[in-house]
């Protein structure tokens, strides 16, 4: 055997070390392209970039009743961001909801539910993140009243409302539905806005997914048990998916903060991921509607003619004459479960303001709703609720003009 050439070698060498690099750069893209779709699952850029302006710079106002909470910097600016941070003091955050530091984080980080996100998905974020332009931006304090100022006051609520820990999957489950439980459960964090939360900004486990206002929006997040509300447990496994990846499916559309996170974040999400949520969300277990109160059925009939006059005036041309609608870009009203919910506060902002279902790639063009507030009293508005919620056999309650009143002045974002 002929020995190597002193060529040989050095160039054998500099080949193994050429692949070596190769291979490294490949695996270091991957990384990084995991991260960024676990980043967008995640929906990081909502909260910690103000709308219009540069992502993951922070600095987003978070109005609770609590005070207002501002956004940190997670961008790779040494000074102001995390470049200077270490993937383990990352992990720790996410994981434990403590700050490089060691000082304990508030709540409306979702550190409850990013903490049954594996190490290497925590890992990929952070990787993605160390590759968006780094913005340098000094986080702004927290302006929360006392005594919620006070962190150490964290350690009481965290002993009520966190458990540590990584996801289990459930060994008597599908694949597909552990994929979903994950994603929903973990970066998804849907139990977030899905569960009441209670006067001191914690949520029950035992009301887990059974739907609340959302304090920050004046928004109300339904019921996604079962048939509860708006549940899902009559929805098909291809509805539920289309409306969190669609924006619109043939039972509705979504608005308000929920448009925004398919926006940022569904939208992007792979067919089979999207699937597995919808499996691990259908099979959520079923929870018995409140019987339906009729105590207010006097004045649901001296609103109805009114309500109805506005609505075969303002509403029938898209919705038809019998709330039947009209496809998907103009939602059903008769037999809507989202209409008849215990809050009205979705379909009140919904005449106030208007709107429209995110742009989405499934759906770039989408229809909205123009506002009524500026044509419409409070009284009217009521009446249009109200005739919208008790009519075509639907068993919603009721609504005052105050109760209009109250949402005219919510923020619209």
């Amino acid at each position: 055997m002929r020995p190597l050439s002193r060529f040989g070698v050095f160039g054998w060498l500099a080949i193994s070390l050429a692949a070596f690099a190769h291979a490294s750069t490949a695996q270091d893209a991957s990384v990084v392209a995991r991260g960024e779709y676990l980043a967008r699952a995640s929906d990081c850029i909502a909260c910690h970039s103000k709308p219009g302006e540069r992502p993951f710079a922070g600095g987003r106002p978070m109005v609770t009743p609590f005070g207002t909470l501002y956004s940190p910097n997670i961008s790779p600016d040494r000074d102001t961001g995390i470049g200077a941070w270490t993937a383990d003091e990352f992990y720790k955050m996410m994981h434990t909801g403590r700050s490089r530091s060691g000082e304990l984080l508030y709540p409306a980080m979702p550190f409850t539910a990013y903490t049954k996100m594996s190490r290497t998905d925590v890992d990929a974020i952070f990787a993605y993140l160390k590759t968006v332009p780094a913005i340098r931006q000094p986080n702004r304090p927290h302006a929360l009243r006392f005594p919620y100022n006070d962190r150490k006051l964290l350690l009481g609520w965290r002993a009520l409302y966190f458990t540590e820990g990584e996801y289990q999957p459930n060994p008597a489950k599908s694949k597909e539905w552990n994929r979903g439980a994950y994603l929903a459960e973990g970066p998804g964090h849907c139990s977030m806005c899905h569960t009441p939360i209670n006067a001191l900004g914690g949520s029950s486990r035992s009301a887990a997914y059974e739907g609340g206002l959302i304090p920050m929006q004046d928004w109300y997040a339904p019921s996604l048990t079962s048939n509860r509300e708006a549940g899902l447990g009559e929805w098909s496994i291809e509805e539920i998916s289309d409306l969190l990846q669609a924006g619109v499916s043939e039972r509705g559309a979504v608005y308000g903060p929920m448009a925004e996170v398919v926006h940022n974040s569904l939208q992007y999400m792979s067919d089979a991921d999207i699937r597995a949520m919808a499996v691990y969300l259908k099979d959520l277990p079923g929870s018995t509607p409140p019987a339906s109160s009729h105590a207010q059925d006097a004045e649901a009939l001296r609103l109805n003619p009114l309500g109805k006059k506005i609505y075969a005036n303002q509403c029938a041309s898209c919705h038809g004459t019998r709330g039947e609608g009209r496809g998907r870009d103009f939602p059903p009203l008769a037999g809507n479960q989202s209409i008849q919910m215990d809050s009205p506060v979705n379909p009140i902002r919904m005449v106030l303001n208007g709107g429209y279902p995110p742009g989405t790639l499934r759906n770039p063009r989408p229809y909205g709703m123009p506002p009524f507030a500026q044509d419409l009293s409070d009284e009217e508005v009521a009446a249009v609720v109200t005739y919208i919620r008790t009519t075509w056999g639907n068993r919603g309650t009721p609504i005052t003009d105050r109760d209009v009143n109250a949402l005219r002045s919510a923020p619209l974002d």
